[in-house]
């Protein structure tokens, strides 16, 4: 089969990869209908987490059709179309069934990797390096899928097949930033970040009852969009003090809920920048956490900040005198899917929420590496690239 593969630091080719076979008496086979893109693909492109190895097949946010499934699978069968999630969970285990899922003990297969660059064992998700269990990514013609009755879920008629896609990782990670995160009736919620996952967790904060939603980027079409299909507030921090610019919109206080959906290739304007810059470069930091840095800063006392975006190791002039002293709540994850998607599929199905405006590109998988340059430099106004294998 064909299939999207990393084949070193910025380099990425369609080849021909051996198919998928099931492997365990709970694997299932999914076609894959489509995949698309996603920001923290392009950490593993730009080779900033360990573990990859060339010709690893990428890709983690995908909608497909069952073909086959293995003799202890009870609740998917052959035809259905299935949304899968990106973590993969046991359904089993302390974690899954505390709805934690991207925490499964039992998913990856490699937790000695992980355990050594995180202190502790993480879980599993496709196509995500082998410190993040080695399984075979979504940008193919057909994925293996372990455990399928706990991680894939059929699509209402009414959803299409794009809009679908986005419920595998993007629309349900924003929807947990703003859930976990606490926001409630009446609160005034900052957002750092436009793209997918940003615009979905100001949704869901709008969702769950915020009075304001405040959306921080730079690049003037992510903004755009974000006023017009999401509805929140918007902030071009290259033009404006965001921290003076927040508590004037907020009576002076700050926001009392403040999202990170941005990640370890955060951007911002001034020294800042190229200090982070060149410490990430030379590899003297893992991370740059300019937009972590802001949003401890902006939020009101007492408040929460929730970082969305994926990190991979440490990070300097973190400002943990400002965390402590102001009374923050300071939360984060990777994403426990299992725990949303259902719902979600019944609000895009009903017309709550909307994703299908994230897809700018359409494209096939041959095209794929393009896509991701496309994506990667901002291109053509691209926020997301989505690619169909047939």
């Amino acid at each position: 089969m064909k299939a999207l593969c990393w084949d070193g630091v910025n380099r990425l080719s369609v080849r021909q990869v051996p198919d998928p076979r099931i492997e365990n008496d709970q694997d299932m086979i999914v076609k894959v209908l489509s995949s698309t893109t996603c920001g923290s693909d392009l950490h593993l492109i730009g080779g900033y987490l360990p573990a990859m190895r060339a010709g690893d097949v990428i890709g983690h946010e995908f909608l497909g059709e069952v073909v086959e499934t293995g003799p202890a699978v009870r609740e998917r069968r052959a035809g259905e179309r299935v949304v899968v999630c990106s973590f993969i969970g046991c359904g089993r285990c302390w974690y899954c069934a505390n709805d934690l899922w991207s925490l499964c003990d039992n998913a990856n297969t490699n937790p000695g990797i992980g355990q050594m660059a995180f202190g502790y064992e993480p879980g599993a998700v496709f196509g995500y390096s082998h410190a993040m269990g080695g399984f075979k990514g979504a940008h193919a013609e057909y994925v293996r899928v372990p455990f399928a009755d706990y991680g894939a879920f059929p699509v209402p008629d009414e959803v299409d097949d794009i809009s679908a896609t986005f419920a595998s990782d993007a629309a349900p990670t924003g929807w947990m930033g703003a859930h976990l995160s606490g926001v409630r009736p009446g609160d005034v919620v900052a957002v750092w970040g436009c793209g997918a996952v940003g615009q979905m967790a100001a949704r869901a904060a709008m969702l769950l009852g915020a009075d304001k939603v405040i959306s921080i980027d730079r690049l003037p079409e992510r903004l755009a969009m974000t006023r017009e299909h999401i509805g929140s507030e918007t902030i071009d921090y290259t033009t404006t003090d965001v921290g003076a610019e927040l508590r004037e919109r907020t009576g002076g206080r700050g926001p009392d809920v403040c999202i990170e959906a941005v990640g370890m290739e955060a951007h911002t304007t001034g020294p800042q920048q190229w200090y982070d810059q060149a410490k990430h470069q030379l590899r003297l930091q893992t991370d740059r956490p300019s937009a972590v840095r802001e949003a401890v800063y902006a939020c009101r006392k007492g408040g929460s900040v929730f970082v969305l975006g994926v990190f991979g190791g440490v990070v300097d002039k973190f400002p943990l005198g400002a965390l402590m002293n102001k009374g923050l709540t300071l939360r984060g994850a990777q994403m426990h899917g299992q725990r949303y998607i259902p719902m979600l599929l019944d609000r895009i199905a009903a017309g709550e929420l909307s994703t299908r405006h994230l897809a700018t590109h359409d494209m096939a998988l041959d095209q794929a590496p393009e896509g991701y340059d496309l994506f990667k430099h901002k291109k053509d106004g691209c926020v997301r690239a989505v690619f169909h294998p047939a």
